[in-house]
């Protein structure tokens, strides 16, 4: 064979590896466990406003939430029913013991401990993921934040928080990540072997 065309086959494996790559690291998020290694509890004091603030949460990243279930629960909520620790109408309840909860959204994602006064006593916490600042081009073709941006309008009181809207960069992470990485690599070293 030509070592031409080995050379342009070599050259489009390697783009096709390190595309399959970005794919992979691009759908996959990284795995928060709530109150780290005390985990989603009242008995350790645990400040989950400050270990949420000390984050940097992203689309597709993993929240665990680790916790005894005979004692404790996960309630998703709106923002209204977080601040007064209102748990009756939960969007979603987790009581497994070892939840794993897929953020794909941006926005503020609400969960607290439905357990008789464990929000009360701070058993809450805001997962927030911010949306990506609007960018035009400045001077000399520098990146600047956009005047024309708008921010999001206030919440009504009661409603849902923003987190439960559809997100468009949700359709392009979900069917990447129910893939999995171990598809992604049996079908980057197919296509490598072809050639």
């Amino acid at each position: 064979m030509d070592s031409s065309v080995l050379g342009k086959r070599s050259l489009v494996g390697v783009v096709f590896l390190f595309l399959m790559s970005s794919l992979a690291q691009l759908s996959f998020g990284a795995v928060h466990k709530v109150g780290e290694s005390a985990g989603w509890t009242t008995i350790a004091n645990v400040d989950y406003k400050q270990w949420a603030i000390s984050k940097s949460f992203q689309l597709g990243d993993i929240i665990v939430f680790e916790y005894n279930s005979q004692f404790h629960n996960v309630m998703r909520v709106t923002h209204a029913e977080y601040k007064s620790c209102n748990v009756s109408s939960p969007v979603t309840t987790h009581t497994s013991g070892n939840d794993s909860i897929v953020i794909d959204t941006h926005g503020h994602h609400f969960f607290v401990c439905g357990a008789p006064g464990h929000c009360q006593a701070g058993q809450k916490v805001d997962i927030n993921v911010p949306r990506a600042p609007s960018v035009a081009p400045g001077p000399l073709g520098s990146a600047s934040p956009s005047a024309s941006a708008t921010p999001a309008p206030p919440l009504a009181p009661g409603a849902p928080a923003p987190s439960s809207g559809a997100s468009l960069s949700a359709p392009l992470i979900t069917p990447f990540r129910k893939l999995g990485s171990m598809l992604l690599l049996q079908l980057a070293c197919i296509v490598v072997g072809m050639f």
